[in-house]
């Protein structure tokens, strides 16, 4: 298991990664996957934009609250918005070039920043921070260990993470996954969830409510080439989208079916 010291070496690698985006034909490939197709039935079924708004939902009144937007690149979806209505904004990441970017966009909004900095650097001391915002970031952590213990360091008491990473607990995603990962150009910073990971978040927070997302409806990318119609298909498709959704809240093994996980966890006091 990585140190520090180690993962900050790593992730020296993984803001040069991003700041150039030079991807192997391997993960060019997985990529036109996750975009198209995954997009694709994510579009179908409902399953972003429904995320998406539980974010929203989750985030509750922002105006008295301090915002960390963690590994934000140059903004994720809610960016702006949790600019506009927080008490005090930081978007952080990696690449020093996306950060520019942010910063721009963030010029109207006088309570918020953004800074490229490595979240476990020591140059990074602010805390005391009401939510920490993580769309598709804490599984760019192999020891979670560290990462918990640096999130809990960050959070004010009774702070709260949402988060939203995939999962490799699925045995179909699980095999591709292995059989991709010799070839993947951000291996080295690429860890979704297993269960150990997510039981390791569920000792360390109160996880007040989860979802699970394209479980049943993965296998979406094989009903989409039979011979029926799209307004069949979606219909099947928003169907186990609803499944996996509502039943992964309460069931381990529906949501341990799932290729991505969101989460709104609090901190422990």
């Amino acid at each position: 298991m990585k140190t520090t010291a180690s993962i900050l070496e790593t992730n020296i690698k993984q803001a040069e990664f991003y700041n150039t985006k030079k991807k192997n034909l391997a993960t060019r490939i997985w990529s036109q996957f996750r975009n198209g197709i995954l997009n694709k039935i994510k579009k179908a079924v409902g399953v972003q934009d429904q995320a998406y708004l539980l974010h929203k939902e989750w985030f509750g009144d922002l105006s008295s609250k301090k915002v960390l937007d963690l590994g934000c690149f140059s903004g994720n979806y809610w960016s702006m918005y949790l600019a506009e209505h927080s008490k005090v904004y930081l978007g952080i990441d990696l690449s020093d070039v996306a950060i520019a970017k942010l910063n721009e966009r963030l010029a109207a909004f006088p309570n918020a920043s953004a800074k490229a900095i490595d979240f476990l650097s020591a140059e990074f001391v602010d805390k005391d921070y009401d939510l920490i915002y993580a769309y598709g970031v804490l599984h760019h952590f192999e020891n979670t260990t560290i990462l918990i213990d640096k999130l809990n360091d960050k959070l004010a008491p009774n702070g709260q993470i949402i988060s939203y990473d995939p999962l490799e607990t699925s045995l179909p995603i699980k095999i591709i996954r292995t059989l991709y990962r010799p070839f993947q150009s951000d291996a080295a910073w690429e860890w979704p969830f297993t269960k150990k990971t997510f039981y390791q978040f569920q000792d360390a927070f109160t996880i007040i409510e989860r979802r699970g997302l394209l479980g049943k409806s993965k296998w979406m990318a094989l009903i989409s080439i039979l011979p029926i119609s799209d307004q069949k298909k979606n219909k099947i498709g928003q169907k186990w989208h609803k499944e996996d959704w509502e039943n992964s809240k309460m069931s381990d093994s529906v949501l341990f079916g799932c290729m991505h996980l969101t989460m709104l966890m609090q901190k422990k006091n």
